[in-house]
């Protein structure tokens, strides 16, 4: 065989090696199917008995296209993203987590355990109104659990949204009228919008099903103050600090209510047991302050109202 025909096998082979590799190293075409996506649009919380008020605080899945304002979107079907959550939690990057815990919600949006990481993140994360929203789900869900109202309601007193909370606690009262903090929660939301007669009538109804429930003690007491329910107030405001002795508002409170009803020393002694157990507690240091200015005489003379006295209302603890 000449050189000339050698080499131009050579060159052949060569080509077609090139075109091979090239035609094996094009990945083939695949058909990607996008997985439906079940979103979800606001909706009321299930009928609430005579409240008189409509607020869209809780979502139903539908299939539409509208965004859900909880789940975030994402293209890694195969990821376990809740996992992820428990994860980056642990230490502690509560943010992390909770992007995480969304994207969980995406292809699950009906599910209470990813629902109540939600909700517990958006707590550590100082977002109230995804703590709300998540909760609302969660009573959507459980139709006869007043839990998850109650919870939904502190999140939305934490998110200044009164109007809402009275929702949500009439709701929470309407599915167990025999729970305290439903009663709790209806009377806070009342509080915050000014319905000082719907707020006694809560609060008294917690410490009716709770008698020795300090934190409604307190509430019935401020309530009291703010209508000038004085001698009332300073009944409930007293069983409040044998009940809770180390809270200062408790103190602070009983204090103002003493100082209405002319007992000025017992008054300063709540002011001062306030400010010992929280030193940097402003309204306690206020309230001693002006005290401590006013003789004995100068007291008796005092508007009985005293409605620019500081004081404090405070929603339950987190379970």
């Amino acid at each position: 065989m000449s050189n000339k025909l050698l080499a131009s096998l050579v060159a052949a082979l060569s080509l077609a090696a090139c075109e091979e590799r090239t035609v094996t190293s094009t990945p083939a075409t695949v058909a990607r199917v996008e997985p439906k996506v079940q979103q979800v649009i606001p909706s009321k919380l299930p009928a609430v008995r005579d409240s008189g008020v409509t607020v869209a605080v809780t979502p139903v899945v539908v299939d539409s296209g509208i965004v859900d304002s909880l789940a975030m979107s994402h293209d890694t079907p195969t990821v376990d993203h809740l996992a992820r959550a428990t994860q980056l939690e642990t230490v502690g990057d509560f943010k992390g987590a909770l992007i995480e815990a969304r994207r969980a919600l995406f292809t699950t949006p009906d599910d209470v355990e990813t629902l109540s990481r939600i909700a517990k993140l958006g707590r550590r994360t100082r977002q109230p109104a995804i703590t709300a929203e998540a909760f609302g789900r969660i009573a959507t869900i459980s139709p006869t659990d007043a839990t998850p109202c109650i919870s939904q309601g502190r999140a939305l007193l934490d998110a200044k949204d009164g109007t809402g909370a009275i929702v949500a606690g009439k709701e929470a009262v309407s599915r167990d009228e025999g729970n305290p903090e439903g009663w709790q929660i209806l009377g806070l939301g009342q509080l915050s919008t000014n319905d000082l007669s719907g707020a006694i009538a809560s609060f008294e109804k917690a410490v009716e099903l709770s008698p020795n429930h300090g934190w409604a003690l307190n509430n019935l007491g401020f309530a009291y103050l703010r209508a000038n329910e004085t001698a009332k107030a300073a009944e409930v405001l007293q069983r409040a600090s044998v009940l809770l002795p180390t809270v200062a508002y408790v103190q602070n409170n009983l204090g103002v209510a003493l100082e209405r009803i002319k007992r000025p020393e017992e008054a300063k002694a709540a002011y001062q047991h306030a400010m010992d157990l929280s030193p940097k507690y402003v309204k306690a240091r206020i309230n001693a302050a002006r005290m401590a200015k006013v003789s004995a005489t100068e007291f008796d003379d005092e508007d009985d109202s005293m409605s620019d006295v500081p004081a404090d209302a405070h929603p339950l603890p987190e379970p």
